[in-house]
């Protein structure tokens, strides 16, 4: 395996001071990121990209080459140089942990497999109160791999917060049930009004799971966290208010952790957001469909806002980019606070030049 071994032979750059692991406190407690989740003034807008830590990096590339994707996850030394990557390259004002949505469940001892060009195949798929009652639980101890990663690159970060990320339990119930992606989630919601009594048992199963996750990445140091509900916008906003979000919700309370920012995103939730802030986020993801001016109203005051650029954009010229860029970053101040980002992740063809450029440009056009 090459790559790895050179990754780790090679001494890491160092972005600033040493934080405090286990702790809110360091040099990242004070970024612009933290500074602009709370609604506080910021020295430029922060910016990051979701999926900035993979694909479209020929780094990346190389350094995956003959590892599959749940074995990287579970490297510290392949998330902690994965994950640096992007922060060298782009400027970004904040790193993302290099994980994925089903790792919890693959840890508990779930059969995942994650197949090029198709994402999570579960072998077993749940489709009866049996198979609910089964789901192995996820252990703590089992995730010292995931602590060992974070506190290396709290570490190598200092002043640069690392957001640590989980998958919010409806999303992860999707895959379990699916046995895979789908477009429909047609069995998801029969299994959710069919079984109400054992929907409710496997998302709580699966908030704790979450719960766990990300308790282990904020101990060992991460700055804020983000859940992902990547598939809630299928939902009705009255399924979603009582069949997810209460459980959504038990994840950030089962952080006890109120001093460390919370990020909900989930794609095509336009009629959702005032509910995904409900759940207890401190700010609320947005995908491309809803503008940041017009979803700064639907949410109200009391939140920030992370978004929202279409990530096609960033295939097209560099004009488009750029008014593109310019359009977002103006509308997101109507906003308590803005995180520029994409409306989803990163996709495999994007330049990563593109990607530094958007970086510079916000920063240009937000400095104070």
């Amino acid at each position: 395996m090459p790559g790895p071994v050179e990754g780790r032979s090679r001494p890491r750059r160092r972005l600033g001071g040493s934080a405090s692991v286990g702790t809110a406190a360091g040099p990242a407690a004070d970024s612009d990121l933290v500074r602009a989740t709370r609604g506080l003034p910021v020295s430029r807008t922060p910016v990051w990209f979701m999926r900035q830590a993979g694909r479209s990096l020929p780094e990346y590339r190389a350094l995956r080459e003959g590892t599959a994707m749940l074995e990287a996850c579970q490297d510290p030394d392949l998330v902690t140089e994965i994950t640096m990557q992007p922060v060298r390259r782009h400027g970004v004002d904040a790193a993302i942990l290099f994980s994925d949505i089903v790792l919890p469940l693959v840890v508990a001892g779930v059969d995942i497999e994650i197949k090029p060009g198709v994402g999570p195949v579960i072998a077993s798929p749940l489709r009866t109160v049996a198979d609910v009652d089964a789901l192995p639980p996820l252990e703590p101890d089992r995730l010292d791999f995931l602590a060992t990663a974070v506190q290396r690159l709290v570490g190598e970060l200092g002043a640069t917060p690392l957001i640590g990320f989980a998958g919010a339990p409806f999303t992860l119930a999707t895959y379990l049930i699916e046995g895979g992606p789908s477009k429909e989630h047609a069995r998801t919601k029969a299994f959710m009004y069919a079984e109400p009594a054992a929907w409710q048992r496997l998302l709580e199963r699966l908030a704790v799971s979450a719960a766990t996750f990300l308790r282990v990445q904020v101990d060992a140091g991460a700055s804020a966290v983000q859940l992902f509900d990547s598939w809630a916008g299928v939902l009705s906003a009255a399924d979603y208010a009582g069949r997810v979000l209460p459980h959504s919700r038990a994840v950030f309370d089962g952080l006890a952790r109120p001093e460390v920012p919370k990020v909900h995103f989930g794609v095509g939730t336009g009629e959702l957001l005032p509910l995904i802030g409900d759940a207890g986020a401190d700010v609320v993801g947005v995908d491309w469909r809803v503008p940041l001016d017009e979803a700064a109203r639907r949410v109200g005051p009391g939140y920030s806002l992370q978004g929202n650029l279409d990530p096609a954009v960033l295939l097209a010229d560099r004009e488009t980019v750029d008014r593109e860029v310019r359009r977002i970053v103006e509308q997101g101040r109507a906003a308590r606070g803005h995180v520029f980002n994409l409306g989803h992740g990163v996709l495999p063809d994007t330049d990563p030049g593109v990607l530094t450029h958007v970086v510079e440009l916000v920063h240009e056009l937000t400095a104070r």
